[in-house]
């Protein structure tokens, strides 16, 4: 397995943990605030983070893994130098998306992390670093994708 491959199953994992997080941060939201009639001030901000995390890793693995958007049948039915050209486009398309999810995700999370999040012990910029690192991710699985393309080798 190659360093890819790991850091895609380490993006899964991280992403499936969040999502494990966010249903049981939401179910004690709804315990509290329907049973308790004491709603925790700290769930929505702890959320939006974790929902980032999960958006963010798992949109990576979800590029290396080739299980995103994209014209397979189009490909398919072209000849082989015009899928080629096509599948190029694409993982340079992905490469441009996950820049500016890195760029911009990690300018959002410079901005704030000096400024506190409303209810929860989290700067607001910690949202967005997720985001930031899983646009990281999605650049670096398709520059590989699209070298291993272009040389011919299939991806994985």
């Amino acid at each position: 397995m190659n360093i890819f491959a790991r850091l895609a199953r380490f993006a899964l994992a991280v992403a499936a943990l969040a999502l494990l997080g966010i249903v049981l941060v939401q179910g004690w939201q709804v315990i509290a605030r329907y049973l308790l009639n004491d709603s925790p001030s700290w769930t929505e901000p702890v959320t939006v983070a974790l929902l980032a995390t999960m958006l963010g890793f798992g949109s990576a693995a979800c590029v290396h893994d080739r299980r995103h958007f994209s014209f397979a049948l189009l490909a398919e039915s072209l000849q082989p130098a015009r899928a080629r050209a096509l599948n190029a486009l694409a993982q340079t398309a992905i490469a441009l998306i996950g820049g500016v999810m890195a760029w911009w995700g990690g300018q959002l999370a410079l901005d704030g992390m000096d400024i506190p999040a409303a209810g929860a012990p989290l700067p607001q910029g910690a949202a967005y670093l997720p985001l930031s690192l899983g646009g990281v991710l999605m650049v670096l699985f398709a520059l590989d994708h699209l070298r291993r393309d272009l040389r011919g080798k299939a991806s994985g």
